[in-house]
């Protein structure tokens, strides 16, 4: 029997509702009404809409649009997902994918190579950052968009793609046959030696299915170089998997210590997660960076460090995220995360922001900057515009600290400031292609120079006032005034963005962040505050 439209679309309705239902083991809802009553209300309407609307009625819309508006009365962390959007979440916390393995940007219309992924096929090829891709097997590659290109170049793994790239310096295109292959998608972004110390640095932009890894991995790497004491830069990491913090969180943290615990409305969703004895950087001095970007799994570790006085917070106030979701998979590929619990640092505290107003939650409201310095006692946390009522903790030595605001840092570091110019210059990409454009003419010296010592590179080269010229014509060309004032205010600023741009392209990111450190003046007080951090853990 063929099924007419509104009838199709109840059911459709009533098959989506009830899967959520079943994956939640909801309730009977308050006031007596039962989910299937709301269920048949939701349902009623649509199929009405679809029989009686003026126009003609995308039933799919409208039914994610209810999805969205139903997830909207809970938290701002629970939300639909769409089958669309799956592959792409999926990637990103799995940590890989199947391609060639490149960073790119669509620049001019051209693809342009920003860097070769590490241990990817592009980089086993040679392929280099600066090469523009102008084909693609038998097709032009010019005026490709940036949503385009990743459906050219990735496929499955063991399939061949091939690629004719223009490179400085060399007369005829170079062509390569890449065989396709999983790329990770790494989450640590950078890890090397601070010059001149014996002092690790671990930089991650997020916490996927292979964090945890990826940080153990870099930290042995460091370890076999002389690393004694370890900065771990959480700054701007959103989070991801709460497995994945605590066992980051375990390698800091010794045996019997509770790292972090969740409460939820049902007993299955509590847990409580202690540290093991498998530990393998228990007795390294540590000191963390966060600021207004660190969410969730990165309040995790940095809540559990500062509260178990472990190291030392640097940095700003994080984000404020205590809630936990769960993902759950409709029947179309699409999914839902809903928020199942809270969690709790090892004092017990909540660090979730208000967030009934959503606008002011997403702005910050709530967090507390406070001033710069020393923060030990945690004297900033609270100030006078409705904070002073915050919940006390206590750290494992008696330090105050507060819950309902994200973690406060036991010393505060503001962030670095640029000026209007350097805002607009980044806006149009101008650091990336004036880079771009020194090492379409001297790139072949630069490698050739440096690529075997980072050393050499961030002491010794310098971008001079001839490479500022050729960003001084992109601007002219992007019709972006060019104040003497306003260069001078930013010079450093300028002239080391462009040079960390050429060290990722000789070195991918670990040149980038070397350089950008150099003047990062939160990095430069953490170096200065590993004894504090000794003290407070008590290490000898």
């Amino acid at each position: 029997m063929k099924l007419s439209t509104p009838k199709l679309t109840l059911i459709v309705v009533l098959a989506v509702a009830l899967g959520i239902g079943m994956a939640l083991y909801v309730q009977p809802a308050v006031g007596g009404d039962s989910v299937m009553q709301q269920v048949q209300k939701m349902g009623d309407v649509l199929s009405l809409a679809t029989k009686n609307y003026v126009e003609d009625v995308d039933t799919q819309k409208l039914t994610e649009a209810a999805l969205r508006g139903m997830l909207s009365e809970l938290d701002p962390h629970s939300v639909y997902i769409p089958a669309k959007e799956m592959e792409r979440v999926e990637e990103e916390f799995s940590g890989s994918f199947e391609g060639i393995g490149i960073e790119f940007d669509v620049v001019n219309d051209t693809i342009t190579v920003v860097s070769p992924i590490a241990g990817g096929p592009s980089e086993g090829l040679g392929i280099q950052a600066g090469d523009k891709i102008v084909r693609i097997d038998d097709s032009t590659a010019i005026g490709l968009s940036r949503s385009v290109v990743p459906k050219k170049l990735r496929g499955r793994k063991g399939t061949i793609v091939k690629v004719h790239i223009r490179r400085a310096g060399e007369k005829d295109l170079l062509v390569f046959d890449i065989t396709r292959d999983k790329i990770p998608l790494n989450s640590v972004d950078a890890s090397f030696m601070i010059e001149g110390t014996d002092i690790g640095y671990i930089t991650t932009n997020r916490f996927s299915a292979t964090t945890h890894n990826e940080v153990v991995t870099a930290a042995r790497n460091l370890k076999a170089q002389g690393m004694k004491r370890l900065l771990l830069d959480l700054r701007g990491n959103p989070g991801g998997y709460l497995e994945q913090a605590y066992r980051i969180a375990d390698e800091f943290i010794p045996a019997g210590k509770k790292i972090v615990y969740t409460k939820g409305r049902r007993a299955e969703f509590d847990e409580d997660l202690v540290a093991t004895s498998h530990g393998e950087l228990e007795n390294i001095p540590l000191v963390v960076m966060i600021n207004g970007g660190s969410a969730s799994a990165s309040e995790i570790v940095s809540g559990a460090i500062q509260d178990l006085d472990r190291g030392i917070v640097v940095g700003q106030t994080s984000f404020g995220k205590g809630l936990v979701q769960r993902q759950y998979e409709l029947g179309d590929g699409s999914a839902v995360r809903i928020t199942i619990s809270r969690y709790y640092t090892p004092s017990g505290r909540l660090i979730q922001r208000p967030y009934s107003n959503k606008e002011a939650y997403y702005s910050g409201e709530g967090r507390v900057e406070g001033e710069e310095g020393d923060n030990i006692a945690h004297d900033h946390d609270v100030d006078d515009k409705g904070t002073k009522d915050r919940p006390v903790y206590k750290t494992a030595s008696g330090r105050t600290v507060y819950g309902g605001g994200g973690i406060t840092p036991d010393y505060i570091v503001k962030a670095d400031t640029i000026g209007m110019l350097a805002r607009k210059l980044r806006a149009r990409n101008l650091f990336w292609k004036t880079a771009d454009q020194i090492m379409k003419s001297r790139g072949r010296e630069l490698r050739s120079t440096y690529e075997h010592d980072m050393s050499k590179f961030l002491n010794s080269f310098s971008v001079t006032e001839k490479d500022i010229d050729i960003m001084r014509e992109f601007a002219k060309k992007d019709s972006i005034e060019w104040k003497a004032d306003e260069y001078a205010f930013d010079e450093d600023f300028l002239k080391t963005v462009v040079k960390a741009q050429i060290g990722r392209a000789i070195f991918n990111n670990n040149g980038y962040t070397a350089v950008m450190l150099r003047i990062d003046a939160q990095t430069k007080k953490a170096i200065e505050l590993f004894d504090e951090a000794k003290r407070i853990a008590r290490l000898n």
